[in-house]
């Protein structure tokens, strides 16, 4: 178990993953790669959905494509893959619990917050658009502003630039092991807020491994007030 300690020194901006920490997608995800081996006679399991989280799509593909043998090309998969989660969205999509509170409590205390995602572009554009969310966000980094995706901490300092801040001086929230490895190696305050799967992830390195976007730790972290963790 992690022991939770308090930063040293306030941390100045937020940085947030998108799938499986701010929107239930993760869920889908695994729906989707799930409905594509299906079509083929194939079927997923726990160890190729962990090796998959948490990347950018291509390369999660490619996992899926050798693990299977499979003989499509990750362009293929790209889009069929689209095609099956575009239709998930509009009934499905919902925000974590937790969430809208926070980012509320963030705006208040006049802390910036930022989105550093291994998704691509097109598909965050469109889980933000369902709630309108991009606008209350400094920034949104997709998979598709780095070279070296998860677990490289490439992103996470690109957002610490980003923000202005030297990255100790940022807090990250993270759903998944290679994203907490890329947030804890860029040298930020990581936090960890597993979910379905990622119970089961290694999240040495981070600071808190959170209950969810509730818990009361994080508003400490913060300096925020706790009683408004569960309004």
């Amino acid at each position: 178990m992690t022991e939770f300690v308090l930063p040293e020194s306030p941390l100045r901006a937020v940085t947030f993953d998108l799938d499986g920490l701010m929107f239930n997608t993760e869920q889908m995800y695994q729906e989707v790669d799930r409905t594509i081996l299906a079509r083929r006679g194939k079927s997923s399991c726990n160890e190729l959905l962990d090796q998959m989280m948490g990347r950018k799509a291509q390369e999660a593909l490619r996992i899926m494509i050798d693990w299977h043998e499979l003989p499509d090309t990750v362009e293929a998969l790209l889009e069929e893959s689209w095609e099956i989660m575009s239709r998930l969205l509009p009934a499905r999509l919902a925000p974590m619990p937790g969430l809208v509170t926070l980012l509320s409590a963030l705006e208040t205390a006049d802390i910036p917050k930022g989105i550093a995602t291994s998704s691509g572009r097109k598909s965050v554009a469109s889980i933000l658009l369902h709630y309108e969310m991009e606008p209350r966000f400094s920034f949104v980094l997709s998979g598709d502003c780095v070279e070296r995706s998860k677990p490289a901490p490439e992103i996470y300092l690109l957002a610490a630039e980003q923000h202005g801040v030297r990255p100790e001086e940022m807090l990250v929230l993270e759903d998944s092991q290679i994203g907490c490895q890329a947030a804890v190696t860029a040298g930020a305050y990581t936090v960890a807020v597993p979910g379905g799967r990622s119970h089961s992830h290694d999240f040495t390195g981070t600071r808190l491994i959170a209950d969810s976007l509730r818990d009361t730790r994080i508003y400490e972290t913060l300096g925020l007030p706790t009683s408004i963790a569960n309004e």
